[in-house]
């Protein structure tokens, strides 16, 4: 298992499917869907909002999401997929065997797809004023 560095990357996965918990957010994305010759391990990344604390609360979630990672069955997780655990403010605060059930679950259950908006909002178009020629 490899660790997620490149933002472009962070980037790539948070345009894919997500499972929610109280502490924190799977986010995942499937390589293969991207390029059908990627035979790489399986990565995974933490990342932790400046809104959830100063420098030592988010470097602290940041080290409890690792040690769940490092405590998880890989079985439970995909090959060539891609995977990022955004911390959330709960995380401190939460029991550690829950934390590691919720991941568990996140992991096995199906995952809800949300296609992040980009731009404005869909709906009708936007009326122009044109003067008639």
């Amino acid at each position: 298992m490899d660790r997620l560095r490149q933002r472009a990357d962070f980037l790539a996965v948070a345009n894919g499917a997500r499972a929610n918990s109280s502490a924190f957010v799977l986010q995942s994305l499937d390589r293969q869907s991207l390029d059908r010759n990627d035979s790489g391990p399986i990565r995974i990344g933490f990342t932790v909002t400046k809104k959830n604390g100063n420098a030592p609360q988010r470097n602290r979630i940041r080290r409890r999401l690792r040690e769940l990672v490092k405590r998880l069955d890989p079985v439970l997780m995909q090959p060539h997929h891609d995977y990022v655990l955004v911390g959330r403010r709960d995380a401190l605060s939460r029991d550690f065997t829950a934390m590691l059930d919720d991941l568990r679950i996140a992991f096995t259950k199906p995952v809800r797809h949300t296609a992040k908006a980009r731009g404005r909002k869909p709906g009708p178009a936007p009326a122009t004023s044109r003067k008639p020629d």
